[in-house]
């Protein structure tokens, strides 16, 4: 028999809540077999977005939950004044074994505080990293940490380092998973004082393929399969990414419409434009997991729109299969 992932959306967080949530949540169960969403928040609003749609009733329930941490409210206190937030209520049944995995697109900074203090870590996980995944010419790279630790030191890299690989090898199913070290250089004297520290104690691990120092540049082309870096350096490089996109994008599509010669070229070329395009969309790959808790935390885009939202919902699943939390679980006690 399937086993059923049950995964908690956040209907009320993020720029399109709840509307966005509840489509792409309906279409993630429509999807598989294997999921059961838990809706937390406002019932009233989840019911008359639910209304929209025709789904198997009994794998979509409503957890009620009046409260809304807005995004700018200071993280510590949001979670530990709003006990009825949609947050802090879906992340309490993660916690007690009531969901295997909790997604949102509400307040990064709610997010990461509540994953630490209600979900928790798994022992011997010094600071957990937020990893997404982002579009390489080769297909997709683990970009770890993004936005949890700015202040990291060398053995949360260490530890990063370790945990990218395994998400890697077993969700990415990528063998033997290349861990690189974001450096200002590719030789070994170069960097801060944090990158020279940890350099060499990524050298001695015997249990990841360290390449050496990767170079922000090289990281498009794919050159390795993690990316090591503190929350400060991954952040901007993620939305440097997401920007340079976004821009490129938009001067192609300009570019197409300069002439009527360009216009036709750009009409016969539209399909192959159009699925290459899609490659470099880093929503298809869902949200990005906070990964060393004790329950699968995964925070998506503050605008997410109903396809990243499923795709989060999916990737659950893939995260539950595979059994990282276990296999994380038993490489940090045994050390």
């Amino acid at each position: 028999m399937e086993e059923v992932v049950r995964v908690v959306v956040d209907a009320m967080g993020g720029d399109n809540a709840p509307a966005q949530q509840v489509k792409g949540a309906v279409e993630a169960v429509q999807s598989m077999d294997g999921i059961r969403v838990i809706f937390t928040g406002q019932r009233r609003v989840i019911e008359q977005e639910l209304a929209k749609y025709d789904y198997p009733k009994e794998r979509i329930e409503i957890v009620n939950a009046e409260e809304i941490i807005e995004m700018g409210e200071p993280p510590v206190n949001a979670i530990r004044r709003k006990k009825d937030s949609s947050i802090v209520v879906g992340m309490n049944l993660v916690k007690h074994g009531e969901a295997d995995a909790f997604v949102s697109s509400g307040s990064t900074g709610a997010v990461l505080v509540g994953g630490q203090l209600i979900v928790g870590r798994i022992r011997g996980v010094e600071r957990p990293p937020l990893a997404p995944l982002i579009p390489t010419a080769k297909g997709v790279s683990l970009l770890i940490d993004c936005g949890a630790n700015v202040d990291a030191r060398s053995s949360h890299l260490v530890q990063f380092a370790k945990m990218g690989s395994i998400y890697m090898e077993n969700v990415m199913g990528i063998k033997n998973p290349r861990v690189g070290l974001v450096n200002i250089g590719v030789e070994e004297e170069k960097g801060n004082a944090l990158v020279k520290e940890t350099y060499p104690l990524l050298k001695e691990c015997e249990d990841i393929n360290f390449i050496g120092s990767v170079e922000a540049r090289d990281i498009p082309s794919g050159v390795c399969d993690v990316i090591v870096c503190e929350a400060f350096v991954g952040n901007v490089i993620l939305k440097l990414y997401e920007g340079v996109g976004a821009t490129m994008i938009k001067k192609i599509k300009e570019g197409l419409m300069t002439s009527l010669r360009s216009k036709i070229g750009g009409m016969l070329i539209k399909p192959a434009l159009k699925e290459t395009m899609k490659t470099f969309d880093a929503t298809q790959y869902g949200g990005a997991p906070m990964l060393g808790l004790k329950g699968l935390v995964v925070k998506t885009h503050g605008s997410a729109k109903s396809g990243e939202i499923k795709n989060a919902v999916i990737q659950c699943v893939q995260f539950k299969q595979q059994h990282i939390e276990e296999i994380m679980r038993d490489l940090f006690q045994k050390n």
